[in-house]
This record gives C-alpha cells, structure tokens and sequence, in this order.
C-alpha cells in the first residue's frame, strides 16, 4: 500500500513538473508605425483646441499650449479668474487633450500694460519701455520690488493650489520673467535712461522659481532657456526646459542664431541630462513657414531636437509648408515616448488562488520618458469579453528612457475564479482609475484602450 501511494505521488510530481517546464507561452505583439495621440507629449496646439484647429491636418495632439498675460489671469486682486481656467479645460477635455500653459508679466502687444492695471494704480515703481525702438510704450512692474514680489509669488501660489496635479493639466512654464515669460528683455530698452529693462536680482530669480516648484510639485514644469542663473537653479531642481525660437539659423542677425545659441546654453547650464528628470518644449521660430522660406535644413532642425529629447513641439498653429507632411510625421512617432511591449511570457495554465507570473520586455522607441506615475497593468477577460480580474503594477514607466526596459510580475489569482479560457489583456493605465490612459505602437487595441495578448487556461 505504501508503495503505491508513493508511485501516486511520484506520478503527479512528474506531471506537474512537465506541465511546467513545456507549458509556457510566448509572445510577440506586432509594432505598428501609425501617428499616436498620447498623453502629455506630442506637437500641440497653439491658443485652440484639437477640435478648433485647421492647421493640424489630421496630425494627432493630446496638448494645447496658451500663454496668459497676468492682468488677465488676475483683473481683481487675490481674486484670479479660475473660472476662465475651469472653462479652458473643460474645452480641452471635450478635444481630448491637456493643458500646458504660462503665465507672462511683459510683453510688447495688446496694449501698454500686461501686469494688473490694479498694481500700476497701488504705485510700485516699474519701466517704461520699448520693444526694438519702433514699438509702443508698455510698462512693467520692477519685479525685485517687495510689493510686487509678493503679489506675483500669490499668484503662482494660487494657481498651483488649485491646478497642481489637475488630471487635465500636464506642463507648467515657469514663465513671468521677462518679455513673454522668456526670462529676458533683450531688446527691450528703458524710456528714461536708453538702457536694457534689467532683470530681476539672482535671489528674486531663484525665489520665483523655488515659488513655482513649490506650487506645482505634482505637475512637470519647463524653465525657459533664457537666464542661465535661472535655468541652472530650475534644471538643477528637477525642471525640464522649454526653447520658444527652434529653428532659426539666422531670421535675426547674420552673425548669431537661436539653433546656435541653445546647445551653448545648455552647456552652460549643466543642462544636458536634464530631460530624463523634467519634459523638453520647442515652439518654432515664427513658423515653419519661414522655415521653408528661409530654405533653413528642415531635417537638421528636427534631428536636433531629437537629439535632446524633446516631449512637446507646437508650430502656433500655423499651416505646414508644401513638402514637409512626412518629415513632420516622422518627426512626432520619434518625439516624447512611444511604448512597444516586445515580448510577454506565462504559464499556460494557472490555478485559481495561486500565482500568475508574468514576464514581459517593453521598449522605448521614443526619446525621451513618459513624466507620469502610469503603471502596467493585466487583466483576464472571459468568453463573453468580461473583464473578470485586474492587476496593476507598483512599478512606474516614469523611470523607462529611451530604449528596452524589463518587468516581471506575480500576481495572485482569485480563489474564486472559474474555470475556463480567458484572454490575456495588457494595459499602461492611471493608477486612480485602473483606466488605460496610453496608446501603445502595437496591434489590437480596442475601444477600450485594452490590448488583448494572449490566452490563459484557468484549471
């Protein structure tokens, strides 16, 4: 009797372990090559939304890029218009993308005043200025003013405190410094004395800053390339950056170009790695148009960008030049990050209540890492499509760079869980809703965002 019972035990061991060791599927999703719309990356749109913009010809865009001067973003004070916000991004939402934006202090149009009327009214001292000569008479606040500072720092503070981590909001400039938010007053001259409007003291220029990092610590943030103080200190700090003249090889002087001054800067400012911390922002110089005018090397242009890992490019919402559709195509399937799952690997059969471990091998075919807290996520469907069970992974993608990236998980089944066929389904989800939120460059997906991979026997 006994030696039998042993043979039964012997029996079943060996079955067992056959099962594992031949039982073990593998599979290799196909890359597709089509243009993806994908959160907080990608070429944007310019003062309008997806749904509102002509120019983008069918080219995908998850983001719309404004810029608000701050007389508009605060016309009473302590009392800044949210609901013009609020608004905005339900606009968004419904075109199905994000919003980045900046706010500005200085500018050469819509009228003489960009700060709050109400602050010139109090009688902080500030400048008169013109913009190369030729412009009108625009006033500034002199930011290094106690009283100015710490109306401007309130507003920063106050838009972080309702907007930071906002699930309709993905980029935040660090802006209002400068003309434009650019973080300069080059060719800005003072009406009084002839000179440059100066720029704010070192320490004024870090407080800002440390006062928008503050304020939006969930949401990434570009410093503009401008300050090299300041785009050091932000750099330095986890910001990414943000360049607002890619392209010009010459539009403003023989002698010195934008194309020519940015890897310069960013040498400068111990900059080079910052994209693996804090996204890139390009916005064309004038617009392509120009580009192709000016006969300025198209490729070159892209090729750079890429090589500094940009996440977000707009082109004002400008129509494309005659001949460039399948650079600029080209150029947004290599831009941000693009996520192809190579391979995935699990046991062909599973038990209920037991482990289900699973190995996959993802790549990066993009440039540059996703700067969000999304997760992998798996899940079983049954025969009528039902999703039956879900498993996220505690593991970011924020930490995937360009290039292959591998994640094994092990996760418990359902004790409960019938028996039968169920598809395999692979997900990059938010983790607060379980939703995936990511379109991957692989065939299957369905409407649901789900892309289902294989097929898994529950004994």
């Amino acid at each position: 009797m006994h030696r039998t019972r042993w043979f039964i035990v012997l029996f079943l061991l060996m079955e067992v372990s056959i099962m594992c060791a031949e039982e073990i599927v593998r599979v290799e999703p196909k890359e597709i090559d089509v243009l993806l719309a994908n959160p907080s990356m990608g070429w944007q749109t310019f003062h309008r939304t997806a749904d509102r913009d002509p120019a983008l010809e069918g080219l995908p865009s998850s983001v719309a890029y404004y810029r608000f001067y701050w007389k508009d973003v605060e016309p009473e004070p302590g009392k800044p218009d949210f609901e013009k916000f609020d608004s905005l991004l339900a606009q968004c939402r419904a075109a199905g993308q994000k919003l980045a934006f900046r706010i500005m202090v200085a500018g050469t149009g819509r009228g003489n005043i960009h700060s709050p009327l109400w602050l010139k009214e109090m009688g902080v001292p500030g400048y008169d200025y013109t913009y190369r000569v030729k412009g009108p008479t625009v006033w500034t606040p002199d930011l290094d003013d106690p009283t100015v500072l710490k109306f401007h720092l309130r507003t920063i503070s106050q838009l972080g405190e309702r907007y930071d981590g906002h699930p309709d909001v993905c980029l935040m400039d660090i802006g209002s410094v400068g003309l434009w938010g650019e973080w300069h007053f080059s060719s800005a001259k003072r009406v009084d004395t002839g000179d440059r409007v100066p720029m704010p003291k070192p320490e004024i220029r870090k407080r800002i800053i440390d006062t928008y990092r503050q304020a939006f610590n969930k949401t990434p943030l570009a410093m503009l390339i401008g300050d090299t103080i300041g785009m050091k200190h932000a750099t330095s700090n986890g910001a990414g950056w943000r360049a607002d003249c890619l392209g010009d090889m010459g539009g403003f002087s023989p002698t010195w170009n934008h194309m020519k001054y940015y890897p310069e800067q960013l040498e400068r400012c111990n900059a080079l790695e910052a994209w693996k911390r804090g996204p890139v922002a390009f916005e064309s110089c004038w617009d392509m148009r120009r580009w192709a005018a000016e006969e300025w090397d198209i490729d070159f242009i892209f090729n750079w960008a890429l090589q500094v890992h940009v996440s977000y490019m707009n082109n004002k919402s400008a129509p494309l030049p005659e001949g460039v559709r399948d650079k600029v195509e080209n150029f947004i399937r290599k831009m941000g990050y693009r996520f192809v799952l190579r391979s995935l690997e699990h046991p062909a059969q599973v038990a209920p209540g037991g482990g289900f471990p699973v190995q996959m091998t993802w790549e990066n075919v993009g440039v540059a890492p996703c700067y969000a807290d999304y997760a992998v996520a798996l899940a079983l469907a049954d025969e009528s499509g039902k999703r039956v069970w879900t498993h996220t992974s505690k593991e970011s993608i924020r930490s995937w760079l360009p290039g292959p990236a591998d994640l094994k998980e092990t996760a418990a089944l359902p004790a409960d869980l019938a028996a039968g066929p169920y598809a395999l389904q692979v997900g990059i989800v938010e983790p607060a809703t379980g939703q995936p939120v990511i379109k991957l460059a692989i065939e299957g997906r369905q409407d649901d965002g789900w892309y289902p991979v294989s097929k898994v026997t529950v004994r």
